[in-house]
């Protein structure tokens, strides 16, 4: 093995390890992909989870300052194949390899600079926030699962959008505290002090919509990677079950989980509907 070959496999064990200690649910999914696609969406994981740790966890350091540099470091490892940071140096290889595009990644970092200077959100605001943030992260996936067709690309698009958006209107609700904490509220006109039934489930059939327009997407997903695909919406929607199941003093109080044990079950039952073809 070459330096630089022990250096690339170094840097993406950085971003396998970074997916797994910050997120078991979609470590999960991606250990449902068939292996040649597993690395590719570490290295896409710990990327957005950097850029996410910027802007949500670092307070006593000038977060702005952090994320440009991220920025400028991000460009410059995809332009001259190379980074001294693992997670950059897993990124820009999985950037080049299957030509994901740098409007996606642009989009991406404008919605985190969007979460240091701007607290509230219209209707449109919230659904660019949302294209940045989680949309075209799926779409990035969706690059490394159609790996160089842009045919398949093309017709599966809308599917990834949908995923995404139902993916992270899901997290909005299940981290309002928390982003209240913070100053942010995502959603339009929501009065956290004042979250009623109705004002949830408006979101909550919002969020059915792009779940139910997401799954006919993942029926069309090469074998290779839609049991992975599955799983994660799978969990998603049960994660979302919860939420729908549990009052908005809960939700306003309290972070819903999905317990470890639970994951399991789900990703046996997955793997079943999977294996007979009933996804």
């Amino acid at each position: 093995m070459t330096n630089r070959a022990l250096y690339d496999k170094v840097a993406m064990r950085c971003s396998r390890l970074s997916t797994k200690a910050y997120s078991t649910s979609f470590s999960l999914g991606i250990l449902c992909l068939q292996k040649e696609f597993r690395d590719p969406i570490y290295a896409l994981y710990g990327f957005v989870r950097l850029a996410d740790e910027i802007v949500d966890t670092f307070h006593e350091h000038n977060k702005q300052e952090l994320l440009e540099r991220f920025k400028q470091d991000t460009y410059r490892a995809i332009d001259e194949k190379i980074s001294l940071n693992p997670i950059l140096h897993s990124f820009q290889r999985t950037v080049n390899d299957f030509r994901i595009d740098r409007e996606l990644i642009d989009c991406f970092l404008r919605s985190m600079e969007w979460d240091l200077t701007r607290k509230t959100y219209d209707q449109q605001g919230m659904k660019d926030y949302i294209l940045g943030s989680a949309e075209v992260v799926g779409l990035m996936c969706l690059r490394v699962f159609c790996n160089g067709s842009d045919e398949q690309y093309q017709k599966l698009k809308p599917h990834a959008m949908s995923l995404g958006s139902a993916f992270q209107k899901v997290n909005f609700l299940r981290d309002l505290k928390a982003d209240y904490q913070m100053g942010r509220v995502y959603f339009p006109n929501l009065q956290l002090d004042a979250l009623t039934e109705d004002g949830k489930k408006q979101i909550e059939a919002d969020i059915r919509a792009d779940f139910d327009h997401a799954l006919e997407g993942i029926k069309l997903l090469p074998r290779s990677v839609r049991f992975g695909v599955y799983v994660a919406y799978v969990y998603y929607v049960a994660l979302f079950n919860k939420i729908i199941n549990s009052s908005s003093d809960l939700i306003l109080n309290e972070r819903v989980r999905i317990r470890n044990r639970q994951k399991m079950r789900l990703l046996a039952y997955s793997y079943v509907k999977h294996q007979l073809n009933r996804i």
